[in-house]
C-alpha cells in the first residue's frame, strides 16, 4: 500500500500554501517566476494571474514606469538582477504593454504553472510580445490552445482574472510579484529568500521585534497633496480586469 502524501501523514503540520500575485506586465514577476523553486518542496504555490493597474488604482499608486527617472533605474536594475541570478533577460519591444490578452490566456490555461512559465520567457526571456498574429498563433499553439481568441474572450476567464484582481486588493497586495502565505505578504522578487525562511520556521517570524516594528505609530504624517492637472498624452491606455 502506498504511504499518504507528507502532508496528509498523522501528526504531520500541511504543508502551508502561498498564493503568487504576478503580472506578465512585471520584469519583476518574470525574474520571480525563475526563482520559485527554491521554495520548495515546503510550500505549495496557487498562480493568480492579477492586473496590476487595476492594484495601482486600488491604492492611488504610480507604477515604476510611470516615473521617469524611475523608469529607468527600474530598467536597468531588472538587467542586474537578472544577471546576479543567472536568469536570461530580453525586454520586449515596448513596454508598459497591455496585458490583457496574456492574462486571460493565462486563465484559460487554468493557470498551469508550465503554461505561466511558457507566456513569461516569450515575453521576458525571448523578448517578444504577442501584438502580432503570427507572434500570438505561434504563442498560443505552443501551449496548446485551440481557438484561443474565443477562449480569452469568455465571460467566466475575464471574470476569474476580475477575482484575483479584487481578491488580491482585499488582501492587502499592493504590488506584484506578491507571495501571501496566511495573513503575510512577501512583494517583490528580493523577497523570494524572506518568504522561504518564514515558512521553513512554522509560518512565523523568528523573534517579537518582528511584530513590534510591523505596528509602531507615526510621528508624522505627510499631507495630501493636490493631484496635478491630467496633461493630454497620445500614450495608450492599459485596459481594466473588467
Amino acid at each position: 500500500m502506498r504511504s499518504a502524501p507528507r502532508a496528509l501523514q498523522p501528526g504531520l503540520t500541511p504543508m502551508p500554501t502561498a498564493d503568487w500575485y504576478f503580472d506578465f506586465i512585471s520584469p519583476f514577476s518574470y525574474l520571480q517566476s525563475e526563482r520559485l523553486h527554491t521554495l520548495a518542496p515546503r510550500v505549495s504555490i496557487r498562480f493568480r494571474p492579477v492586473l496590476f493597474a487595476g492594484i495601482l488604482a486600488a491604492h492611488a499608486h504610480k507604477g515604476p514606469a510611470e516615473i521617469p527617472t524611475k523608469r529607468a533605474f527600474t530598467y536597468r536594475f531588472v538587467l542586474w538582477q537578472a544577471k546576479q541570478w543567472a536568469i536570461p533577460i530580453k525586454f520586449p519591444p515596448e513596454h508598459p504593454f497591455n496585458p490583457l490578452p496574456l492574462l486571460r490566456l493565462a486563465v484559460a490555461c487554468d493557470c498551469a504553472p508550465e503554461a505561466v512559465q511558457r507566456i513569461f520567457r516569450f515575453v521576458w526571456r525571448d523578448g517578444r510580445l504577442p501584438d502580432l498574429p503570427i507572434e500570438w498563433a505561434e504563442l498560443t499553439h505552443g501551449l496548446g490552445i485551440a481557438d484561443a481568441d474565443a477562449r480569452i474572450a469568455d465571460p467566466e476567464v475575464k471574470a476569474k482574472l476580475r477575482r484575483n484582481t479584487d481578491d488580491a486588493i482585499a488582501r492587502g497586495v499592493f504590488g506584484v510579484p506578491t507571495l501571501a502565505v496566511g495573513n503575510e505578504l512577501f512583494w517583490g522578487v528580493d523577497a523570494t529568500d524572506m518568504a522561504r525562511d518564514f515558512v521553513a520556521a512554522g509560518c512565523r517570524y523568528p523573534d517579537a521585534e518582528y511584530d513590534r516594528v510591523a505596528t509602531l505609530p507615526a510621528g508624522a504624517v505627510r499631507k495630501e497633496v493636490a493631484p496635478e492637472p491630467a496633461k493630454k498624452t497620445k500614450t495608450r491606455v492599459i485596459g481594466t480586469a473588467h
